[in-house]
């Protein structure tokens, strides 16, 4: 193997890692209750803080804004208290299952486009473009994409191991999977 391809092998590992103790630290700090407000519930940031952003917005008092077209469908899951326990287990489970699935390289392709899904949901959701389009969910699920595109598992991964195991060759389909 060429140098290039070694820096960018050692590229994917190091953005792969540090994006699941990102997605990791997410889901701990939720179930831990490392912030001290008490149990996470996406109720209120769905309700409350989903109108949304855009630039130039000096002078506006946001709370009577909405600039989010998708604002009332997340203000109306909030507001079904059947639905919105589901979509807490989804939000810290999926973090924390993301997040080790990348640390690990376990299913990572299945792991980067979940979590670049996720990030384009919470995009979506926040709909804050108060500085242009690129925030944080954004960057983060770019970055979740590029490493389930670059196969980053297969590069001090497990699935570099997996791949080589008999079911896996058996059932090709499980390598969309690994990576």
């Amino acid at each position: 193997m060429d140098g290039v391809g070694t820096a960018r092998d050692r590229g994917l590992v190091i953005v792969r890692v540090v994006l699941g103790f990102g997605f990791l630290y997410a889901g701990l700090e939720k179930v831990l209750e490392l912030k001290g407000t008490g149990p996470f519930s996406a109720a209120g940031f769905l309700a409350h803080a989903t109108a949304g952003t855009i630039p130039n917005m000096v002078g506006h008092d946001p709370s009577t804004m909405v600039h989010n077209p998708t604002h009332q469908l997340w203000v109306d899951l909030a507001a079904n208290t059947s639905l919105i326990g589901i979509v807490n287990f989804l939000v810290v489970f999926g973090e924390i299952a993301i997040g080790a699935a990348l640390i690990l390289g376990i299913a990572t392709r299945l792991a980067g486009s979940l979590g670049a899904l996720m990030m384009f949901l919470f995009w979506i959701a926040a709909w804050d473009f108060s500085n242009g389009i690129v925030n944080e969910q954004f960057v983060y699920g770019v970055l979740a994409a590029v490493v389930a595109y670059g196969s980053a598992g297969r590069v001090f991964g497990l699935d570099s191991l997996l791949e080589k195991a008999d079911v896996v060759r058996r059932t090709p389909g499980l390598r969309y999977v690994l990576g």
